[in-house]
């Protein structure tokens, strides 16, 4: 008392606590786990880690590629991220139960209102988005567009139409635009009877298409068609013809996320947000 002077841990709480915060993203360890370590319950360590606040993201705004893709954890729930492919760097995440346009828009109207200049950017084919993004130059993922072909068909079809389309989709990433008009429109003038080919449904008695996988993955290309050869038109710009920039996020986002199962949602949201750097 005589020297007037006074002690405080709170700095060294503060310090431990970042340790257990990084150590519960980023090394993957449980609250058990952690508690171990400093002879803590879980209780105590989930209060510990619910006081530690993430740093405010620092933006320098710039012209910046987006690449943007969502994935999910569940059926319900999922995040949106703009990525800015060339930098390396995460700018967005939003939390989402379903893809929708308001989705992109509330993502391009916050992008844009921090300074950003959206030159290009890259989607993974979901119809009615690239509208979102008018005026701005738009890539369709090439392997998400294979994708779709894909699944329609199969790896392994049996009828020649089937046969033919998938063999022009596996070209999407080898060939030009002006090419792979030319491979639709033959495909389209060989097999038109088969695309519009129709039966009588036995459940409802009207006619409807017979091959409705080929239709599908057929109007896929096309719609997609003028999206799928930008990074060719803005060669200056080095636009990506695919989402991998995030895609390859995903499967480590998933481990890391899924160590921690049973979270509730705003602290889930959080890990996301800590692991992405936002």
């Amino acid at each position: 008392m005589a020297c007037r002077k006074s002690a405080s841990s709170a700095r060294r709480t503060v310090s431990r606590t970042r340790v257990l915060w990084r150590e519960y993203v980023r090394g993957k360890r449980t609250k058990e786990q952690l508690g171990e370590d400093v002879d803590r319950t879980p209780r105590t360590i989930t209060k510990l880690l619910d006081a530690t606040e993430l740093p405010k993201k620092i933006h320098h705004p710039r012209p910046v590629i987006l690449v943007i893709d969502a994935t999910y954890f569940g059926r319900e729930y999922g995040v949106l991220v703009a990525r800015d492919p060339n930098a390396k760097e995460n700018l967005y995440v939003a939390e989402l139960r379903h893809e929708t346009k308001l989705e992109y828009q509330t993502l391009r109207r916050h992008i844009e209102s921090l300074g950003y200049a959206i030159t290009a950017v890259i989607l993974d084919g979901r119809r009615g988005i690239p509208k979102v993004f008018e005026g701005i130059p738009v890539q369709i993922c090439q392997y998400h567009e294979w994708s779709i072909v894909r699944r329609a068909l199969t790896t392994r079809p049996k009828l020649d139409s089937h046969k033919a389309l998938l063999a022009i989709a596996r070209l999407i990433a080898k060939s030009t635009e002006v090419e792979m008009v030319a491979m639709l429109a033959a495909f389209e003038e060989k097999f038109r009877s088969e695309l519009n080919e129709k039966h009588i449904c036995s459940h409802c008695g009207k006619p409807v298409y017979t091959h409705r996988k080929l239709r599908a993955a057929y109007r896929s290309l096309t719609t997609n068609l003028p999206f799928l050869y930008t990074y060719q038109k803005y060669s200056d710009l080095h636009i990506p013809n695919t989402t991998n920039s995030l895609d390859g996020t995903w499967n480590a986002l998933k481990t890391h996320v899924n160590v921690h199962r049973g979270l509730r949602l705003d602290r889930r949201f959080k890990v996301i947000r800590a692991y992405l750097g936002l």
